[in-house]
């Protein structure tokens, strides 16, 4: 519904509709369509379950050009309880006993902290953005008693239903 001042004279405001009335038959569809996103964003899945093609740059600003950047591609099953263990280097001797958590949403965002079993190890943070099919993401990592952080990013981007074994 918007206000009309016809002829210009803004005294004389009347209320109209923007469109015709929705006909009665499609009324039961557009409530159906409502509760199904609404249960749809209630579920509380962060990215959609699937094969996804996930592909890892690693960024190491302190090394020579040539050296600094190390990329990959894989593709694994993912569903959202794995998105803590998205990133590959979580993975590495270096950081063992070293794990996302203190998860946090907002929208589409999931961010986390790196948390390590000793704190001398490393510290840092996670930032995921979650979509239809897609996930992209940093995690900012500082090694513990040294000067050196890195990051690592990824682009997953969903290829498919997860093979069953």
């Amino acid at each position: 519904m918007y206000l009309d001042a016809s002829h210009g004279d803004p005294s004389s405001l009347e209320p109209r509709m923007l469109h015709p009335m929705t006909p009665t038959w499609q009324r039961p569809l557009s409530v159906a369509a409502a509760l199904l996103c609404t249960v749809a964003s209630a579920s509380g899945e962060a990215v959609e379950p699937g094969t996804y093609e996930i592909i890892t740059q690693t960024a190491m600003p302190h090394l020579e050009e040539n050296l600094r950047y190390a990329t990959t591609r894989e593709r694994r099953c993912l569903r959202s309880n794995e998105l803590p263990t998205i990133f590959p280097i979580l993975q590495h001797p270096s950081l063992e006993g070293c794990n996302l958590n203190s998860e946090r949403r907002r929208g589409g965002t999931i961010r986390y902290r790196l948390v390590c079993a000793s704190p001398q190890v490393a510290t840092g943070t996670a930032r995921l953005d979650a979509g239809r099919g897609r996930v992209a993401g940093v995690l900012e990592i500082k090694m513990g008693g040294k000067n050196m952080t890195f990051a690592q990013r990824i682009a997953a981007v969903r290829q498919g239903e997860c093979e069953t074994p």
